[in-house]
């Protein structure tokens, strides 16, 4: 792990990403943000995101660019020998091997835990599955969407959807699946820096999701004999909606005792706060009580949220659109956050530039390792044209500095 020229905290870190679509280029992505040199495997046809409109052209989908920028891209024909090879000389000297192929896939191609073990004892290697290799769906393609419903999440959000099971308007399996395989893989470093032995690791998106699940949703199933249904009541509970006023919408969240006094003290109303039918915190474990809509629509959503400030707690807030909070972000309105940056876009052959993308700050921030522009967020350099072309004789000499 040592050697690295950039600033993260995860410099000198190698990374082989053999990741694809999201779950897997996500965690990846947080490894090319926390300072780690990431190469990322593609096939001849490139990862399927580069292909998703919008793009300004060909293989320069969106999704592709804001997934995977500053890493190095490579393109290689894993099915060819010759190819094969490449990426386990490369894992000799590389600190981690992520895929999200399926385990007869990724064992078929000759690159499975035991096979580059055998040429690193230092390894970490991340499996990404959608299901448990030892399941019964292990061999299943996974998608976010079928993982939402197999966890049980669209039949809870049907509660909040009139009775109609709905996905959550996320691609939530795959994004904490990321997360999951980025954290366990960081773990399994420092394991290694105090025992000297890399490790293998499985983390599978449907598991994930349930166990990301059972954190409030377990509920009284938690116990045996079980005290009540697996579900956490006020996430569930119908009146917890955003609220409709004169000319917009609300979203309340009045918690505990104190913010409810404080609540009914700051809409004019204080008497409400002895009202038996709010009860404590143990009554309203259902969620807000209907008188909510007694006081929704009286005025607009400018109206409550100057009236809260002075109450000091997180009650309410204007309903935020997509594109209000990226406009917020880009001019820095979010008190104490830098906004997002921009950079040039260049042709894929390099010879010009088409405008520019905007480049995500990452949510965290560390005392001693500032965040870093990266100065290409393309997804591939010119260093590595050549070879998303099929010429692949940058591959002895893959691991080099960043522009």
């Amino acid at each position: 792990m040592s050697g690295g020229r950039g600033l993260g905290p995860l410099a000198g870190v190698k990374v082989l990403d053999l990741t694809s679509v999201l779950m897997g280029p996500y965690a990846t992505q947080i490894f090319a943000d926390l300072g780690a040199d990431v190469i990322k495997i593609e096939g001849p046809a490139g990862d399927t995101t580069r292909h998703l409109p919008p793009g300004p052209e060909a293989g320069r989908g969106a999704m592709f660019v804001n997934l995977n920028r500053g890493k190095k891209c490579l393109a290689l024909d894993l099915k060819q020998p010759a190819a094969r090879d490449v990426v386990l000389r490369m894992s000799e000297q590389a600190d981690v091997f992520v895929h999200s192929m399926r385990a007869a896939a990724i064992k078929r191609l000759g690159l499975h835990y035991e096979a580059l073990k055998a040429r690193n004892l230092r390894l970490v290697y991340a499996n990404l599955y959608g299901f448990g290799a030892k399941g019964r769906y292990a061999d299943y393609p996974a998608y976010d969407d079928i993982v939402q419903a197999a966890s049980g999440l669209t039949d809870l959000q049907a509660s909040l959807n009139g009775g109609t099971p709905a996905y959550l308007a996320t691609v939530v399996a795959d994004k904490v699946a990321g997360l999951t395989g980025a954290y366990a893989i960081i773990a399994a470093l420092f394991a290694r820096e105090k025992n000297g032995a890399g490790q293998e690791i499985e983390v599978p998106m449907f598991e994930t999701l349930v166990s990301f699940m059972y954190a409030e949703h377990l509920g009284g199933s938690l116990y045996d004999p079980p005290l009540g249904p697996p579900a956490y009541p006020r996430v569930v509970a119908k009146e917890r909606h955003p609220y409709r006023t004169r000319d917009g919408y609300l979203a309340l969240m009045i918690y505990t005792d104190r913010h409810w006094r404080a609540f009914f003290d700051a809409i004019g109303n204080p008497a409400w706060s002895t009202d038996p039918r709010g009860g404590g915190a143990h009554d309203r474990g259902d969620g807000p009580r209907p008188r909510s809509g007694r006081v929704d629509r009286r005025a607009d959503p400018p109206h409550w949220c100057r009236a809260w400030p002075p109450v000091r707690h997180p009650q309410g807030s204007h309903l935020g659109r997509m594109d209000g909070v990226i406009s917020a972000n880009r001019s820095a309105r979010y008190a104490g956050h830098e906004p997002d940056r921009f950079a040039e876009r260049p042709t894929s052959s390099g010879s010009g530039f088409l405008g520019r993308a905007r480049h995500r700050r990452r949510p965290f921030a560390f005392s001693r390792n500032p965040d870093r522009f990266l100065c290409n967020p393309w997804g591939y350099r010119r260093a590595c044209a050549d070879a998303w072309r099929g010429q692949c004789g940058g591959a002895r000499r893959i691991w080099f500095r960043r522009q």
